[in-house]
């Protein structure tokens, strides 16, 4: 048998640390080339595929322009007349199939709600790029303020969807916007996963929603739950700063990521913003 080899406490010191730096630069490329996979959870349906829900709806395509498609969900509301509409930007993962279920909460106050899919979303074609999903929400934009005035458009933005909801409350005016579990920027989000890296550098996504709310003239109202593992409360405290006296931070005790609409408070503090 062969003697092994004693290394020096010096040598041992030197072998751990290339071990760490090899981990460190592997998990940092890794991170770098995979953040539209841990960003991004699209589920695309064909152009054939037909909606089914449980209240009115009307399916609207958007061509903008030789290859990218716009597609639009607009709910009714039983109201003759509606008070106006919510331009509802969803979350990160499956399309407007999984956020439907949540248009009853602004229909049953009196608003159509309007519910449009990413690039790679749904029935929504196009390169995922954050001009993009700025161009497409101004699209969707231009649309609603042809039929309703801009004191009658309300933003809301569902995580992903604060940064984008927010970017267009900062360019064009409305009744009053609203986020659920928004974060303050996407790399202040890795960051809070990664500290050890420079995420700012790193990421191609910045949706700086803590950027874009001192440009909203109109009332922000934020809803975030204590125990939300996605985007932690800490990222979303940061918005705090940025916000207008008038403005409202509502912290649901206990909520997490997805749940928030089975909080009673959720409820009680969205129909009274929705009824002013």
């Amino acid at each position: 048998k062969k003697d092994k080899v004693k290394r020096t406490p010096g040598q041992k010191i030197a072998r751990w640390g290339r071990i760490i730096i090899f981990v460190y630069c592997s998990a940092g490329i890794a991170l770098y080339y995979l953040q539209e996979k841990l960003l991004f959870h699209p589920t695309s349906l064909s152009f054939n595929y037909q909606f089914k829900f449980n209240i009115p709806f009307k399916e609207v395509n958007i061509p903008l322009n030789a290859t990218d498609n716009l597609n639009l969900v607009q709910f009714f509301t039983v109201e003759a007349k509606p008070k106006g509409v919510v331009l509802y930007f969803h979350g990160n993962r499956g399309n407007i199939n999984r956020y439907a279920q949540y248009a009853g909460n602004f229909t049953k106050n009196g608003y159509e709600v309007w519910m449009a899919d990413y690039p790679g979303y749904g029935k929504t074609t196009g390169k995922l790029t954050e001009d993009n999903f700025y161009m497409q929400a101004r699209a969707v934009y231009k649309l609603a303020n042809a039929k309703f005035g801009f004191d009658s458009i309300i933003v809301y933005g569902k995580s992903l969807g604060s940064g984008i909801a927010s970017w267009l409350a900062s360019k064009k005016s409305c009744r009053r916007l609203i986020l659920e579990t928004p974060y303050f920027s996407i790399p202040d989000l890795f960051a809070s996963y990664a500290p050890i890296y420079p995420v700012d550098a790193m990421t191609h996504f910045k949706f700086p929603t803590g950027e874009y709310l001192p440009d909203v003239k109109a009332p922000i109202t934020i809803f975030h739950g204590t125990d939300d593992h996605v985007i932690p409360m800490s990222c979303a405290a940061k918005l705090k700063k940025v916000l207008k006296p008038e403005d409202e931070f509502v912290t649901i005790d206990k909520g997490s990521h997805n749940d928030l609409n089975d909080f009673p408070l959720f409820h009680a503090k969205l129909d009274s913003v929705l009824s002013r």
